[in-house]
Formats: structure tokens, sequence, C-alpha cells
């Protein structure tokens, strides 16, 4: 899947990035009463097409600038004007080699 393919409110089957720059961790507090970490991300696709990325918690010190991440299963949404893909609580961030 590439950044092109992305549909706001929709299923991310398997796509690979390289993240190109991290802003501010903030903390949040959810519906539940839960609170966390969650921090946005820029990355690009291998066409060099940007797309923003929400680590959440761990994932957060997990993942560097300039790594090669894989997710699958995600989602996708339009926040801003911005589409934003995320692994979510159901699916999967990977770190390539």
């Amino acid at each position: 899947m590439k950044s092109k393919d992305l549909r706001p409110e929709s299923k991310v089957d398997t796509i690979e990035l390289t993240i190109a720059s991290k802003s501010e961790v903030r903390e949040f507090t959810s519906r539940s009463g839960a609170t966390g970490k969650v921090c946005d991300c820029k990355a690009q696709d291998a066409d060099g097409d940007e797309v923003q990325v929400t680590l959440w918690n761990e994932e957060i010190d997990r993942v560097k600038v300039n790594d090669r991440v894989r997710i699958s299963n995600g989602w996708v949404r339009e926040w801003r004007g911005n589409l934003q893909v995320s692994a979510g609580r159901y699916g999967k961030l990977e770190i390539l080699k």
C-alpha cells in the first residue's frame, strides 16, 4: 500500500514508511479515564509521498527518526486536513532493518 492509496476512515492492510521527523510527545486522557502518551511523526513512502504517523505509548521510544517501519492492520483518519496513519490498538508496528 502507498500513501496515495490511503483514504480517511479506512483500514491499512500494510504500509512501509520512513520516519522523517517526530514532534513533541503529548499526554492524553481517554474518555474512559485512561492516560497515555502520543506523538505525531512525518513519514514518507517509497515514492516520497508524505503522510503523518501517530505513535502511541511504548511505540514512541521504539521508533527513531530515519527508521523504516511497517504498519499492518492499522487505520487512517483525517485530522485538520491531514491523513494520519496508526497501528492503533489492534494493529502492528514493526521496525525494519
